[in-house]
C-alpha cells in the first residue's frame, strides 16, 4: 500500500459526530471530484468516483447520516493488466436539499467556515476526493486537484488560515494545490487527522536529516583529511628538495627542526609536530615555518629555472 493510500485509509476512520462536519466535508468532496447534473424538475444528482473502498464506504454513512437516502452505488472492475477497482456513488437529492448540490460553492463557504471544526471536515474532505502524498522516504509533496480555479483558490486560502504555504498551478486542464515543504506536509496532517501517517512522516524526516548531518560530518571530515595529506606531501617534497639542493645546513635552527620532524613524521598534523618541538609550538607557529620552508623551495626552484635559461641562451 503506498503512503498516499494508508493516509486516507486512515483519514476514513476519522469519527466525525457533528452532522456540520459531516456537511463539510460532504461539500468539499462535491467541489473537488463530483459531477453534478440536473434534470430540470428540481431533482440535483452528484456522481462520485473513487478507486478507494474505505472512501466509498465513508461517503456512503455520511450520505446516509445527512439526508436518510441510499445513493446508488456501482462496482467496476478495469479489465486492464493492474484491474483496478472503482465505485461510483450517485447521490440524488430533491427540489427541498438540491441546492447543496446544485450551488456548492456557496454551500460550501456557509458549511466549512462556520466552525474550526468544519474548516478541518473540509480540508479532510478535499483531500480524499482529490489529494495524494507522495512517500516521504523519497521526496515531501502533497497535492489536491480541483476542477476549477475558482475552487484551487479558496482552498488555498482555507490553508492558509492554518499558516500553511500552499501554492497552486495549473496541470492538464486542472489546477492543483500543493505542499513542498515537509513541516507544511505534517501540519496539513495533522490538521485533518492522519495523525499515525504524521508519526510515520516525522520518524522519516528525523532518520532523513540525522543521514543528512552525518554525510555532511564525514564529507567534511574526508575534505579537512584530503587537505591535510596533500599538505603533507607538498611539504615532504619541498623538505626534500630543501635537502638535497639547499642543504639543511643553511637554514636557521627552527626551521632546520620543523624540517626534520616533518620528515620523521609524514602522517603527523600540525598540533602533534608543534608537540615534538623543544620547546613545543602551536598550531599557527608550525605553520608559519612549514610556510618559510615552502617559499624557500620555491625560491631554489626559480634560481634553477634561471640559470638553467640562462646556460641554454648561453650555448
Amino acid at each position: 500500500m503506498s503512503f498516499s493510500s494508508a493516509v486516507k485509509n486512515e483519514l476514513c476512520r476519522v469519527d466525525a459526530q457533528n452532522d456540520c462536519c459531516l456537511l463539510s466535508e460532504l461539500a468539499a468532496v462535491i467541489e473537488i471530484s463530483a459531477t453534478v447534473k440536473s434534470d430540470g424538475c428540481g431533482m440535483a444528482s452528484a456522481v462520485i468516483s473513487t478507486e478507494n473502498a474505505a472512501f466509498a464506504r465513508r461517503l456512503f454513512s455520511i450520505i446516509k447520516k445527512l439526508y436518510k437516502v441510499y445513493p446508488g452505488v456501482t462496482i467496476r472492475k478495469s479489465r486492464q493488466l493492474k484491474k483496478h477497482v472503482s465505485y461510483t456513488l450517485v447521490l440524488t437529492l430533491p427540489a427541498a436539499s438540491a441546492d447543496f448540490i446544485e450551488e456548492p460553492a456557496k454551500n460550501r463557504q456557509k458549511a466549512a467556515l462556520k466552525h474550526g471544526c468544519c474548516r478541518k471536515a473540509y480540508l479532510r474532505g478535499a483531500f480524499l476526493a482529490g489529494g495524494s502524498v507522495s512517500d516521504p522516504e523519497k521526496t515531501y509533496h502533497l497535492e489536491i486537484t480541483c476542477r476549477s480555479k475558482a475552487s484551487a483558490s479558496e482552498l488555498k486560502h482555507l490553508m492558509s488560515r492554518y499558516n500553511l504555504n500552499a501554492k497552486v498551478i495549473r496541470r492538464k486542464g486542472s489546477f492543483v494545490v500543493y505542499i513542498k515543504e515537509g513541516e507544511g506536509i505534517v501540519d496539513f496532517l495533522n490538521i485533518i487527522g492522519a495523525h499515525s501517517a504524521l508519526l510515520e512522516l516525522e520518524n522519516v524526516r528525523i532518520l532523513k536529516e540525522m543521514r543528512n548531518n552525518v554525510n555532511r560530518i564525514v564529507n567534511c571530515e574526508t575534505a579537512n583529511l584530503g587537505k591535510t595529506v596533500n599538505a603533507s606531501i607538498r611539504q615532504i617534497e619541498n623538505i626534500s628538495y630543501i635537502k638535497d639542493h639547499v642543504g639543511f645546513e643553511n637554514l636557521p635552527e627552527s626551521l632546520r627542526e620543523i624540517a626534520r620532524a616533518r620528515l620523521e613524521h609524514t602522517d603527523a598534523n600540525l598540533k602533534e609536530l608543534g608537540d615534538m618541538l623543544n620547546p613545543p609550538l602551536g598550531k599557527s607557529g608550525v605553520n608559519h615555518r612549514l610556510r618559510k620552508l615552502d617559499e624557500i623551495a620555491e625560491n631554489a626552484r626559480g634560481r634553477e629555472i634561471h640559470f638553467s635559461m640562462k646556460e641554454k641562451t648561453d650555448i
